[in-house]
């Protein structure tokens, strides 16, 4: 049996799996068993912030594998605490609670958001979500996520989870009453089509938590740590959510989560409220100081803005007549067309380039925060071929 088959044999069907077996990758590149190369921008779903084989990333991994691996929560580790250490310094937050993935953070920060509003807040308990919107696939994240698709066959859903419209303060306000303890919202709806939110209505959004005393939540999983500019997509608003989460880029490609949270919300956390046995795991926090290291001495946030802007302004050259919109900033952008978009992913894999949907209409474009204009122009060049024709 070949690798393909066994897999097929043995492991849950949960995934359509495209039909490539990648054996190492190399920059921006990946290689298949047959060492065909493919160029790759989707970095492993906006996770390989670094590409494939940086050597700062490799020794600190092998180097922290030499001396530990794993010792749980109930001990103190360097890599840890220097990990918090620096997220709290470059953010606007005070604590971090490490999980082991996108979800399990968003599911800290539910559960954080549920113990202020029952401190807090008289027992109030509702979360308000946005349509369309994607957190997870816990039982807490999946009712979060304001799409039917990812909930249908599990339910009940959870209680006291409402959904306002995006970028739709009015929406919002509408639902607003003394028992909503958080608003939960993704700067970009990275699921849900690549659609980011108005810098007016993230203003306004919170204003309208401030006066209320709600706690406005940011899911930057997607967006976080340099994807779209800056390494905390907050930035790029000029407001200071209540709690951020965290994963994909910060890892590199080990599996990471973070919760971060200001002093005074962190603190409705007491000692045995919330745990993961793998959080803040040695091996993968050595990692994620080797990434965000990179990204600072590197200059890697001017990168993504350069070359962002580059890509952007290639996309727009593409003459094809089913393109209805181009958006994105930094290195997360989507292209809508005006069909359904699986035979040109398909296509662009047979010629060699990765790319990945965002719904059934839209081309997400998350490559490694370090591709240069060479490559650009190479990918663009293969979905050129891949496309229809104006």
């Amino acid at each position: 049996m070949n690798i393909k088959d066994i897999a097929d044999k043995y492991v849950m069907q949960t995934y359509s799996r495209f039909q490539a077996i990648f054996t190492k990758g190399k920059d921006v590149y990946l290689f298949d068993e047959k060492e065909k190369k493919y160029l790759d921008f989707t970095a492993g779903i906006a996770v390989n912030a670094l590409g494939y084989g940086n050597k700062a990333v490799i020794n600190a991994i092998n180097t922290q594998t030499e001396k530990l691996l794993h010792v749980s929560n109930l001990y103190y580790t360097e890599p840890m605490a220097l990990l918090a250490k620096k997220l709290v310094e470059k953010s606007c937050f005070d604590k971090v609670f490490f999980a082991n993935s996108g979800a399990e953070a968003n599911e800290a920060a539910f559960k954080l958001a549920r113990k202020y509003g029952h401190l807090k807040k008289n027992g109030a308990s509702k979360i308000i979500s946005m349509k369309n919107s994607f957190h997870g696939r816990t039982m807490a994240t999946v009712t979060l996520t304001g799409q039917a698709k990812y909930q249908n066959g599990f339910g009940p859903m959870m209680n006291d989870i409402l959904y306002a419209e995006f970028n739709n303060i009015d929406s919002i306000k509408n639902l607003i009453d003394e028992n909503v303890c958080a608003i939960f919202i993704e700067p970009v709806q990275g699921e849900g089509g690549l659609l980011p939110a108005d810098k007016t209505f993230m203003e306004e959004l919170k204003k309208l938590c401030t006066r209320n005393n709600i706690l406005l939540i940011f899911d930057e999983v997607q967006t976080g740590i340099g994807r779209r500019g800056k390494l905390f997509c907050y930035e790029n608003f000029d407001i200071e959510p209540d709690i951020l989460t965290l994963a994909k880029g910060l890892g590199g490609g080990l599996p990471i989560g973070a919760a971060l949270a200001k002093e005074e919300i962190a603190q409705c956390f007491s000692k045995g409220d919330h745990a993961s046995t793998f959080g803040g795991n040695p091996i993968a926090c050595a990692c994620a100081n080797a990434v965000l290291d990179e990204i600072e001495n590197k200059d890697i946030l001017k990168n993504v803005k350069e070359n962002g802007k580059y890509l952007i302004k290639k996309l727009k050259e593409i003459n094809c007549p089913n393109i209805k919109n181009i958006r994105g900033l930094g290195l997360m952008i989507g292209v809508e067309f005006d069909f359904e978009i699986n035979s040109i992913i398909q296509k662009c894999l047979d010629k060699g380039l990765l790319i990945i949907g965002a719904g059934k209409n839209v081309i997400r474009f998350v490559p490694p925060l370090i591709i240069n204009k060479k490559e650009i122009d190479e990918g663009i060049e293969i979905l050129k071929n891949c496309l229809p024709q104006g």
